[in-house]
């Protein structure tokens, strides 16, 4: 029996190592990073402290840039970044980590957020927000319409031109700009633009897709749900009407700020992306989209900064965001 089981265990293990070779095999070779090679995912309060702990490590900002830290009335904290070369009024982006809900903070962000001021010419404010499943939906929209709306209203003294005022995010953070743009048409706040990074858009994908290698590197079907049924406070997939609770949910998108939506073609997301891009061109709402053959998600951050396909993938929304601000009029 015990030789049975032995045989039973090392036939797993390979099957598992010849899966997982495929995968990243299917991967542009630029975007290869050893941390592929690991199987993670979260599905139990132990995984998702160890994640947490992991994302909430402070990173190093640029230089170039100078961060001030605002506490927000009826909100949490924000980190606002501004380039020390440049000219008043600033265009503003409101930044919205990632972290599939339950885990994140944007301390994590600050290499990226400045990176962001100080190449974009803009200020950045990095929001922080309650997390799932301490803190179910609204928690964190309510945070962030906090800070939107702190912003807007603190323009003037912030240096900024509100009517220059873009939302953004990558992964849940994404998502979570979604539904913030939502949210702000509904109550009359006109937002210049919306960059969704690879956004986690509909709770309805839970499911690992059927293309092979599609959905199964750094964000898989089961961290999915274990995010989406955290953040709703009941199983993902189910009926869900709340309004800005579940992006992909709302029917009608007219009106909403031009946006761009940038996702990789491994990305568990990839599908849910464009349908919702799909979506905003068929309600006349300006939309540009970004799809990266062979890279999973979040492939731009694994890599290093030089990386030429994460480079790319990133200046395409500078260059998107820079020219939507241009556009605006004062």
């Amino acid at each position: 029996m015990l030789k049975i089981l032995a045989v039973a265990g090392v036939g797993a293990l390979a099957w598992g190592a010849a899966r997982r070779y495929r995968n990243v095999s299917a991967v542009h070779p630029e975007l290869r990073v050893n941390a592929l090679w690991a199987s993670f995912s979260i599905g139990s309060p132990v995984e998702l402290a160890i994640v947490r702990r992991m994302n909430a490590v402070a990173t190093k900002p640029v230089d170039g840039v100078t961060i001030e830290q605002h506490h927000i009335p009826g909100g949490e904290d924000v980190f606002v970044y501004v380039p020390e070369q440049g000219e008043r009024p600033w265009a503003a982006l409101l930044w919205v980590h990632g972290g599939g809900l339950v885990s994140g903070a944007p301390e994590h962000g600050h290499e990226s957020c400045s990176r962001a001021a100080r190449d974009l010419g803009i200020m950045v404010v990095n929001a922080r927000y309650r997390l799932a499943p301490e803190h179910p939906f609204p928690a964190a929209m309510d945070d962030l319409t906090a800070a939107l709306r702190w912003l807007v209203s603190s323009a003037g003294a912030l240096g900024i031109d509100p009517e220059l005022v873009a939302v953004g995010g990558s992964s849940a953070g994404g998502g979570l700009a979604a539904g913030l743009a939502q949210r702000a048409h509904d109550e009359g706040l006109r937002l210049a633009f919306q960059v969704l990074v690879y956004p986690m858009l509909d709770d309805r994908t839970v499911k690992t897709p059927d293309v092979p290698s599609k959905g199964r590197l750094v964000w898989t079907a089961r961290s999915n749900r274990f995010g989406w049924s955290s953040y709703l406070g009941h199983p993902a997939g189910e009926g869900e009407s709340r309004p800005y609770c579940v992006p992909a949910r709302r029917e009608d998108l007219t009106g909403l700020a031009p946006a761009w939506i940038g996702v990789g073609d491994l990305d568990l997301f990839h599908d849910e992306d464009l349908a919702y891009a799909a979506r905003l061109r068929d309600a006349d709402v300006p939309v540009q989209v970004y799809e990266q053959t062979g890279m999973y998600h979040a492939g731009d951050v694994l890599t290093p900064v030089t990386n030429t396909i994460g480079s790319a993938f990133r200046q395409s929304w500078y260059d998107a965001l820079r020219l939507r601000c241009e556009r605006v009029p004062n």
